[in-house]
């Protein structure tokens, strides 16, 4: 038992992640399925709307919930944007090449393409918007930009 908590403890950061992960997928996905299959929206449209949606998600609750940061909230918002914008080139990448070269349809494709980019944003955004400090902390001292 004590090896599980010591595994967790070492590993909090990365499973808050997922979890907050796990959230922000499902908002994506959700809306990414009213938006196309409902709302009749091009894939590639439904797929930047649901994508922003899910980075604005993620961004709030790994600064508060996780990382618990509260400096340069708009430079680590501008940072975890621009991962999330690379994440959505890469996942429309991906969506174009699933759909209309593997022939895959838009929901498996779009699920294959959200753990793909997952797993890119997290070690993107562990290693540059959520940095921490030589000594292994997050600097919470200026609440500014």
């Amino acid at each position: 038992m004590e090896f599980v908590r010591e595994l967790i403890k070492d590993n909090s950061h990365f499973i808050k992640y997922s979890l907050i992960g796990v959230v922000g997928v499902t908002l994506d996905m959700v809306l990414f399925v009213f938006l196309t299959q409902w709302m009749l929206w091009p894939y590639l449209i439904a797929n930047a709307v649901s994508v922003s949606l899910g980075i604005t998600n993620n961004f709030f609750f790994n600064a508060y919930f996780n990382f618990k940061t509260t400096d340069k909230m708009w430079r680590r918002y501008a940072s975890f944007v621009a991962v999330g914008l690379f994440g959505l080139l890469l996942s429309s990448f991906l969506l174009v090449v699933f759909i209309n070269i593997a022939l895959f349809s838009q929901i498996t494709a779009k699920a294959l393409t959200i753990g793909l980019v997952a797993i890119a944003q997290y070690i993107l955004n562990k290693n540059i918007t959520f940095k921490r400090n030589a000594d292994g902390q997050i600097n919470n001292r200026n609440p500014g930009l």
